[in-house]
C-alpha cells in the first residue's frame, strides 16, 4: 500500500504564488508516474500536471506557463510551483502516484485564490 500526503495549500489573491508538495510512501517501486489533479466547486475532477518517470511532463492548457512540476525521485516527492494563480485555480488539489496496478490518492489540500 502506498500512502500520499499532500501540503502546502493556502489562500492566496490573484497573481500570487503557491507551492504543494506531495510525498509517497510504502510500497513504492521504481519512479512511479505522479502528479496533480484539482476539483473545483461543482466541476469533474481535472488533470493539471504529470511527471513520469524519467521526467517528462504534462499540464492542462489552463496552467501551462504558470505551473511547474517537479520531483526528487530519491525522496518521493513531487512539488507543483504556482504562479500567477487565478480565481479559476480555486479547488481541492489531489495528488496522484500511479503503480503497476492502481493509482493511489493524498486526502487533498485547499487552494483558494481570492479576486
Amino acid at each position: 500500500q502506498v500512502q500520499v500526503v499532500e501540503s502546502g495549500g493556502g489562500l492566496v489573491q490573484a497573481g500570487g504564488s503557491l507551492r504543494l508538495s506531495c510525498a509517497a510512501s510504502g510500497s513504492i517501486v521504481g519512479r512511479n508516474p505522479m502528479g496533480w489533479h484539482r476539483q473545483a466547486p461543482g466541476k469533474q475532477r481535472e488533470l493539471v500536471a504529470g511527471i513520469g518517470s524519467g521526467g517528462i511532463t504534462n499540464y492542462a492548457d489552463s496552467v501551462k506557463g504558470r505551473f511547474t512540476i517537479s520531483r526528487d525521485n530519491a525522496k518521493n516527492t513531487v512539488t507543483l510551483q504556482m504562479n500567477s494563480l487565478k480565481p479559476e485555480d480555486t479547488g481541492v488539489y489531489y495528488c496522484y502516484v500511479i503503480g503497476r496496478s492502481r493509482t493511489d490518492w493524498g486526502q487533498g489540500t485547499q487552494v483558494t485564490v481570492s479576486s
